[in-house]
C-alpha cells in the first residue's frame, strides 16, 4: 500500500518536472526566437513607445529695408496647454477661481464660469487631461511675461502644469506698406509655410534655412525634449525699399484710387543711377477698401497707350527721319489708312514741330512712322527690339510678365498694325517694363536692371551681394537721348501736362491715356481707361524716375493721364524730393570743383571759421550765425565759401553726409548709435536714413571718399 503511494505520487512528481521543463524550454526557445530573430522588430517598438523623433523649425531670416528697419520678422507667439495631472489637489482647489478669473480678464472671451467648468473638468474628469488647451488664442512673448504671474502657472516646476507650444509667427511691422512685393507665407503639404509670393516667395531657399532634429523621451511619465541636431537659422534679405519713400507712394496712389474710384492703380520709384527700386505700390478696389492684392506692377501687360510714343520717337530720330523742329501739317488732325480712321481729341491742328507733336501728345505721330516706315515695317519693330522692348526686365520676383511686341509676318500682323503700335495699341507690356525703358532714358541712354534686393546677409556677414546691372550702356545715340530729354521736359512746360509746372522740382515725362478693350466686345462699348504718366526729376538731374498708372477712373470725375496720374506723380516728386532736400542726397549745394578754393567739408562751424580766418578765406554765413552745425558751399563766382545752417535733432538718426570722420563720429555716437567706418575722405554714405527716429544701441555704418 505504501509502495504504490510512494510510486504514485514519484509519477506525478516526474509529470510536474516533466511540464515545467517543457514550460521552461518553450520560454528559452521563445525568448530566443525574440530576441534573435524578432529582435530588430521588438527593439524598434520599444524606442518608438519611449522616444519620438519630432523637427525643429528654424528661425526664418528678416526681410529689412535700405537703411536697415524691417519689413518682414518672425515674431514667437505661444499656445497655452495644461498638464491638470501634474497639480497637486490641494492647489488646484484653492486657486483655481483666481486662476479662471485671471483667463477671463486676460483673453476677454468667456466668464470666469467658463473658465473654471472647463479647468475643473481638465482635472477631474473621466481622465486627467494632460494637454489641455487653455485658449485657442495664440499670445505673444510679452503678453506670456503677464500671464506666468497667474495663479497656479507662477509655481515653479512641474506644479504650475503649464505647457507652452511656441510657433514662429510672421510679420510686417510696417502693416500694409509694400504687402504684395515683400510677400507672405503659405501653408505647405506638411504643414509647414513656405514663401511662394513677393520676396518671401523668390528668396524662400535663403530666408527658410536648415530644420533640426529634436527627440522627446518618456522619463518619468513626462515627455522631455533633447536636442540632436540644431536646425540652421535662414539669412536675411536687404531690399532696395525705402520705408518712407513707399508710404509716400502708396499713399499718394490710394488717395488719388480713391477720389476717382477706379479699379486698381500701380506707382514705382527707381533710382535713376542704379535701377534700386525704392518704392511700389500695387493697389486695387477689394469689398473692404482700396489694399494690395496682385503684383500688377510685374504682372500685368497691357496696351500702355501714348506713353509708348517715346519709343516710336526715338526710333524716327535714330533713324534720322525727323528732327525735333521739322514741320508738320496735320491738317485737320483725322487720318485714314487701310480703311481705318483716327482722329485727334482736339482738331484742327494745323502745321506744327515735331517736338510739338510729342509735347502735346498728337496722334499724328502715326503719319510720321506710317510715311517712313510702311515698306520696311521689320525696321522700326527691330528698333524697339534693340531697346528691350521686347525682353522682360529680370527682376528677381516672380511673375513678370511676357511682352508682347507684334513683328512683320506674325499671324495678327495686320495693315493697320504698325500705326497702332506706334501709339501704344496691338502690344502688350508691364508697367515696370515702361519705367525701365524711361529711366535708360534719364540715365543718358544706360539701362539698368531693376534692382529689389542688394544682399544676403547672415548676422553681419554678407552672403551674397547683388550689385547694380547694366543691361544696355547705351539704348540709342547721345544725340537722341538729348532731344528725347528736351522733348520730355516740354511736355510739361508747354504740353500735355503743364498742371504739373508748379511742382518743387523739374518734371520731365510723358502723358498717356489709353482705352481698355472689353474682351471681345472691343473699343466700341462703354469704354474704360488706362490714365498714365512716367518720368523723371529733377529733370536737369534725374534722380529719380516714377511711373503712375490708374485702371479704370470713373470718368465722371476724370480720366485723363496728365490729371489723374500725373497729380500723383507730381505729389510723390515733391515729396520726396523735398525729403531728399533735406537729408542733402541731391547735392544741390556742391557747386563744381574750384581749383582757386580748398576742398571744404561739412561740420562744426567753429572749426571752419578758425580755419578760413588763418587762411585768409572770406566766409559767409547766410543765415547761420546762431548754427553750430554748418553745411559749405563756394559761391557763383569761387571766391569764398558761404556756409548754411545744417539742424541737428539728436533724438533723429543725424545727417553726417560731407563731414569728416570726426564730426560724423561726434554726432553719430551721441546719437546712441554704434558706428562702423570704412574708406578714407569725407561721408558719402550711411546705411541709416538721416531723419529717422533713432533707437539706441542700433548700428550705422559710414563710407568715407
Amino acid at each position: 500500500m505504501a509502495a504504490s503511494i510512494k510510486h504514485e505520487l514519484a509519477g506525478r512528481l516526474g509529470l510536474v518536472y516533466l511540464i515545467v521543463m517543457v514550460i521552461a524550454a518553450f520560454i528559452v526557445v521563445k525568448a530566443l526566437h525574440v530576441q534573435i530573430w524578432e529582435g530588430d522588430k521588438w527593439r524598434k517598438m520599444g524606442r518608438s513607445v519611449s522616444f519620438k523623433d519630432f523637427e525643429v523649425a528654424p528661425n526664418r531670416g528678416n526681410i529689412y529695408a535700405d537703411d536697415g528697419r524691417i519689413l518682414a520678422s518672425s515674431v514667437p507667439y505661444y499656445s497655452l496647454r495644461l498638464d491638470c495631472k501634474a497639480i497637486p489637489d490641494t492647489l488646484f482647489r484653492k486657486k483655481v477661481d483666481s486662476l479662471s478669473m485671471m483667463l477671463s480678464r486676460f483673453f476677454k472671451d468667456a466668464p470666469t464660469v467658463e473658465y473654471r467648468k472647463k479647468l475643473w473638468q481638465g482635472k477631474y474628469g473621466a481622465k486627467p487631461n494632460r494637454y489641455l488647451l487653455v485658449n485657442k488664442k495664440k499670445i505673444s512673448y510679452t503678453d506670456l511675461l503677464e500671464v506666468k504671474k497667474f495663479p497656479i502657472f507662477r509655481e515653479r516646476g512641474t506644479k504650475s502644469g503649464l505647457i507652452l507650444e511656441r510657433e514662429n509667427v510672421r510679420l510686417q511691422p510696417h502693416r500694409d506698406l509694400a504687402y504684395r512685393t515683400i510677400g507672405y507665407l503659405n501653408e505647405a503639404k506638411d504643414g509647414s509655410f513656405e514663401g511662394r509670393v513677393g520676396i518671401e516667395g523668390a528668396f524662400e531657399k535663403q530666408l527658410r534655412g536648415e530644420p533640426g532634429r529634436s527627440i522627446r523621451q518618456m522619463m518619468s511619465g513626462r515627455w522631455v525634449s533633447v536636442t540632436v541636431d540644431d536646425p540652421v537659422d535662414g539669412n536675411d534679405v536687404v531690399t532696395t525699399i525705402n520705408v518712407e519713400c513707399q508710404d509716400i507712394v502708396q499713399g499718394a496712389l490710394t488717395r488719388q484710387l480713391e477720389h476717382y474710384k477706379a479699379s486698381a492703380g500701380t506707382a514705382i520709384l527707381m533710382d535713376v543711377k542704379t535701377g534700386d527700386i525704392k518704392a511700389i505700390a500695387n493697389v486695387s478696389k477689394t469689398a473692404t477698401g482700396y489694399r494690395e492684392v496682385l503684383n500688377n506692377a510685374i504682372g500685368d501687360a497691357a496696351e500702355p497707350g501714348s506713353v509708348i510714343k517715346a519709343a516710336t520717337m526715338v526710333a524716327l530720330l535714330e533713324d534720322g527721319y525727323v528732327h525735333p523742329e521739322d514741320t508738320v501739317d496735320l491738317g485737320k488732325g483725322i487720318y485714314t489708312h487701310n480703311g481705318v480712321t483716327l482722329k485727334e481729341a482736339r482738331s484742327p491742328i494745323g502745321k506744327v514741330t515735331v517736338q510739338g507733336i510729342f509735347e502735346r501728345s498728337l496722334n499724328g505721330i502715326t503719319e510720321l512712322v506710317y510715311e517712313h516706315y510702311r515698306q520696311q515695317p521689320e525696321k522700326f519693330v527691330n528698333r524697339w527690339y534693340a531697346m528691350g522692348l521686347n525682353k522682360k526686365v529680370g527682376i528677381e520676383l516672380a511673375g513678370e510678365a511676357d511682352p508682347y511686341i507684334k513683328y512683320p509676318g506674325d499671324k495678327t500682323w495686320s495693315g493697320t498694325t504698325l500705326r497702332w503700335m506706334s501709339f501704344g495699341y496691338e502690344l502688350k507690356i508691364t508697367p515696370l517694363q515702361v519705367l525701365a525703358f524711361y529711366n535708360a532714358l534719364a540715365n543718358d541712354g544706360k539701362r539698368m536692371k531693376p534692382r529689389i534686393v542688394k544682399e544676403i546677409r547672415n548676422g553681419s556677414r554678407v552672403v551674397e551681394r547683388f550689385e547694380p546691372e547694366v543691361v544696355s550702356s547705351h539704348i540709342c545715340s547721345r544725340q537722341t537721348v538729348a532731344y528725347m530729354k528736351q522733348m520730355m521736359e516740354g511736355v510739361v512746360e508747354n504740353g500735355s501736362a503743364k498742371n504739373l509746372k508748379n511742382a518743387a522740382c523739374k518734371i520731365a515725362g510723358k502723358t498717356g491715356t489709353a482705352k481698355v478693350a472689353a474682351g471681345s466686345k472691343g473699343y466700341n462699348s462703354e469704354p474704360k481707361y488706362r490714365a498714365s504718366f512716367v518720368g523723371y526729376f529733377p529733370a536737369d538731374k534725374p534722380m529719380y524716375s516714377c511711373i503712375v498708372v490708374v485702371d479704370n477712373p470713373s470718368r465722371s470725375v476724370g480720366y485723363y493721364g496728365n490729371v489723374v496720374s500725373g497729380s500723383v506723380f507730381k505729389e510723390i516728386a515733391d515729396k520726396i524730393y523735398t525729403m531728399a532736400s533735406l537729408m542733402g542726397d541731391n547735392n544741390e549745394d556742391e557747386e563744381e570743383k574750384d581749383e582757386t578754393l580748398p576742398i571744404s567739408q561739412n561740420g562744426l562751424k567753429s572749426d571752419f571759421l578758425e580755419i578760413y580766418d588763418e587762411l585768409g578765406i572770406n566766409v559767409t554765413e547766410d543765415e547761420a550765425e546762431r548754427a553750430d552745425w554748418v553745411m559749405t558751399s563756394r559761391d557763383k563766382e569761387g571766391t569764398e565759401f558761404v556756409l548754411k545752417a545744417r539742424s541737428v535733432d539728436m533724438t533723429l538718426v543725424p545727417n553726417v553726409k560731407g563731414m569728416g570722420l570726426r564730426d560724423a563720429l561726434y554726432l553719430l555716437e551721441n546719437s546712441g548709435l554704434k558706428v562702423g567706418v570704412s574708406g578714407v575722405g569725407t561721408v558719402s554714405q550711411q546705411s541709416l536714413t538721416p531723419g529717422g527716429r533713432v533707437r539706441r544701441g542700433s548700428y550705422v555704418h559710414i563710407e568715407l571718399r
